[in-house]
């Protein structure tokens, strides 16, 4: 299968683009200056501005785009989700056939409150919305914009809570729901790779539970 990540350069794109090439996958990772990018074996490297061009063009052969991009920070105020997402679904519309696209929200744009205790619905998620007004307006608007996609893009969105650098564990992923929990990145990246190889999630969002920690080979 081939992958194309985009935001490849950062914390968790990284991680996917490794894992993938790891996995056996043909990878491209779209990166700003592949000057300043250390690929991993078994990767390839592809100048693209996702949010800035609006002609930006994908891999003719691309089977599935994962999409790690995102505000750097609470405070972001760039529409950068929705930006970008919008040139990779055109991009993949322009190939012809339905593009497929997995891509990384935030637990705080599911406003339904499940999979959420009461205290985190009614307390936690209002005061971070509001803490990050722009940057979790932009996430929205992301997913608004898949949902409006039309049939020329199957898209999956998975939202995971903070996200921390650790290691692997037995998480789980919760259908149409939030995991008001911590997220491994390393979970994260597998998750996104899981759901691009998965006909079922098409059309579908996820939560992602943090779980035990997985023991490392001896």
């Amino acid at each position: 299968m081939h992958i194309v990540v985009a935001g490849a350069t950062g914390a968790t794109g990284s991680l996917v683009v490794r894992q993938a090439a790891a996995a056996g996958h043909r990878v491209t990772a779209l990166v700003r200056d592949p000057r300043t990018y250390a690929a991993p074996p078994g990767a390839e490297v592809r100048p693209a501005q996702v949010v800035e061009d609006e002609d930006l063009e994908l891999p003719a052969d691309v089977d599935v785009v994962i999409s790690a991009i995102g505000g750097r920070s609470l405070r972001s105020t760039e529409p950068v989700c929705s930006t970008g997402t919008r040139h990779l679904v055109e991009a993949l519309a322009r190939r012809g056939g339905r593009g497929r696209l997995v891509v990384v929200s935030a637990t705080p744009v599911l406003t339904t409150g499940i999979g959420e205790p009461f205290w985190h619905r009614r307390v936690v998620r209002p005061l971070v919305r509001r803490i990050g007004r722009a940057l979790y307006d932009d996430i929205a608007a992301m997913e608004a914009l898949l949902r409006a996609s039309g049939p020329d893009c199957a898209w999956t969105i998975v939202r995971p809570g903070y996200l921390v650098d650790a290691g692997p564990t037995d998480y789980r992923l919760v259908p149409e729901a939030n995991a008001p929990t911590s997220a491994s990145r390393t979970d994260l990246a597998d998750a996104l790779l899981a759901l691009a190889t998965d006909e079922s999630a098409i059309g579908r969002s996820y939560g992602l539970r943090r779980g035990r920690p997985v023991p490392s080979a001896a």
